[in-house]
């Protein structure tokens, strides 16, 4: 699971645009794991369009919540 992606996405101001390949792919895993809903670009449109998260989800930030308690 990507939660060092999911930290970062908590320090950024959303709605955020994340345009590397790599990334987009943590964030359809988040997604796919419930942690945050994001648009994902589709495998029909052109590789050049970002992945937008909207939002960190309730179970994103307890998951968040849990990372923070395990750092201190």
């Amino acid at each position: 699971m990507p939660t060092d992606f999911l930290r970062r996405i908590e320090r950024e101001t959303l709605p955020w645009a994340v345009p590397d390949t790599a990334d987009i792919g943590n964030l359809a895993l988040l997604v796919t794991a419930g942690f945050v809903e994001a648009i994902l670009p589709t495998d029909s449109e052109t590789l050049d369009l970002p992945g937008v998260v909207l939002r960190i989800t309730p179970l994103g930030l307890a998951e968040l919540s849990q990372i923070h308690v395990r750092q201190a």
